[in-house]
């Protein structure tokens, strides 16, 4: 059954996902950042539905990664625009393009046949991705109020976040290469 448990609560994570970029856009961040932690859980309770009542269909497989990289993106696209946020658009081009590159190769490297699956540096990238944009929401809800740790611990997640995103970039980078070099 392709519209399975996990499959539904993906595809009411892109209904969400919508639901945060219209918020955002009218710069209602409460509710942004209540979308968005709705949204970002659903990522894992998809995913963890699905290993273990055996509910992987192929149709989860694309659907998945691709409302991952609609609110990862998404968010972050919104939060570059925003005058009080830490998040800089070249840190915004340089998520959207790991993103890019990563599903680009994940596509061709399963075409071939290869597995290549999510790895814990992607997973952990996400993490500090989520945080920090939850963290430059809350900054973004409080704007004149915001204290020192706040801001500190936003700026700090927002660099680990892009710091994870380039070395979980590479990470995958280095390991199609070497899929590609065995298959010549």
């Amino acid at each position: 059954m392709a519209l399975n448990l996990p499959n539904q609560i993906t595809v009411a994570r892109l209904v969400i996902s919508v639901l945060l970029f219209v918020f955002m856009s009218i710069d209602r961040f409460t509710p942004s950042l209540v979308c968005f932690a709705l949204a970002a859980g659903t990522d894992w309770i998809d995913g963890y539905i699905a290993r273990k009542y055996k509910l992987v269909t192929q149709l989860g497989r694309i659907l998945d990664p691709f409302a991952d990289k609609v609110l990862i993106c998404g968010i972050f696209i919104f939060l570059a625009a925003e005058p009080n946020s830490q998040i800089l658009p070249w840190m915004t081009v340089v998520i959207v393009g790991r993103e890019l590159l990563v599903t680009a190769l994940r596509s061709f490297l399963e075409q071939q046949g290869g597995d290549f699956s999510a790895k814990m540096a992607g997973k952990l990238k996400m993490v500090f991705q989520c945080a920090a944009a939850i963290l430059s929401l809350l900054v973004l809800i409080q704007r004149e109020n915001v204290n020192d740790t706040l801001q500190l611990a936003t700026v700090v997640t927002v660099w680990l976040a892009v710091a994870s995103t380039v070395y979980s970039g590479l990470g995958y980078v280095i390991t199609a290469a070497k899929m590609i070099k065995a298959q010549a």
